[in-house]
């Protein structure tokens, strides 16, 4: 059983004093001193517990255990080389893998702007995109299935993000989108409470709950008729006449309201755009460039 780990530093050496058959001509070939040679071989004997080299005459001979370091070395010192050049190229960002998760909303805007940009500066790096609403995004993050949440949340301050890198990107407001016919489809600004009678449509889980409690805050229950994660067809559900719904403007932006007019809601309510990453993940050169993306996407929107 070997005392000491064997260091690759070290395999180089002997390697070089079996090709060359001395501690002065292994030393000229790897550009250091003769004693230095020496003692990085008196360290590998240590380490490996047993003599290595005998001398004969001028030259330095191999034993049974240094023959057998030496036929491993080559393909041991291969393999580093190899793993040294792939993360090189990791963290020089000529390559890498970033996996992204992110609400439909957020991937038909912010996301392909990033990524476009992205692609342009590392060509190299490739990411992966699938989509999740918070907070199953966030449980991808945490179990290791993502590298990069683009996820939303309703009022700051909360605590359910702090074991994670917060990259705030924006702001969304939530409007208010009706019928064109409607009886507000002019209006500059709608109170809530102006739609209390109305027949209401529903996004994601998480914008139901959002909804439902800004409409009792003014005082009453909206009448949820339709309720579905596709913002899409909540637009063609308004535009067809069979209801208001409220949606945030980064979900409007995305679908052309066909039949539907957005109105400013009072009082005013947003959601706050954030990416996510781990702490560990943030150093990643790829990830953080994915993160820098992100948040320039962020700003031209």
């Amino acid at each position: 059983m070997l005392e000491r780990m064997i260091e690759a530093r070290h395999l180089r050496v002997l390697r070089a004093v079996a090709a060359t058959g001395s501690f002065s001509a292994a030393a000229r070939e790897l550009g250091c001193t003769q004693p230095a040679v020496s003692q990085q071989m008196k360290a590998l004997e240590t380490s490996a517990g047993t003599p290595l080299l005998i001398r004969t005459g001028r030259e330095m001979r191999l034993t049974q255990a240094g023959e057998v370091l030496v036929r491993h070395a080559s393909g041991i010192l291969a393999g580093l080389t190899a793993a040294e050049e792939e993360v090189a190229a990791i963290a020089g960002l000529r390559a890498g893998r970033v996996r992204l998760v992110s609400f439909p909303s957020g991937s038909s805007t912010l996301v392909p702007t990033a990524l476009a940009a992205l692609r342009a500066k590392h060509p190299g790096t490739r990411v992966s995109l699938v989509e999740a609403e918070p907070p199953r995004s966030i449980e991808m993050l945490r179990e290791g299935d993502c590298d990069v949440a683009l996820a939303f949340r309703y009022g700051a301050g909360q605590a359910e993000w702090d074991d994670l890198v917060v990259r705030p990107l924006l702001a969304d407001r939530l409007v208010g989108l009706v019928p064109e016919g409607h009886r507000l489809a002019g209006a500059g600004s709608v109170g809530i409470a102006e739609l209390a009678e109305e027949s209401w449509i529903a996004g994601c889980p998480r914008c139901r709950r959002q909804l439902v409690d800004v409409c009792e805050e003014a005082g009453f229950t909206p009448r949820i008729d339709f309720a579905t994660d596709d913002y899409p067809a909540v637009v063609g559900l308004v535009g067809a006449g069979l209801g208001v719904a409220v949606l945030p403007e980064l979900a409007i932006e995305s679908v052309r309201p066909k039949g539907a007019r957005t109105v400013t809601v009072e009082p005013a309510v947003e959601r706050e755009i954030v990416a996510l990453t781990l702490p560990d993940l943030a150093q990643v050169p790829a990830v953080a460039a994915t993160l820098d993306e992100l948040t320039r996407a962020a700003t031209r929107a």
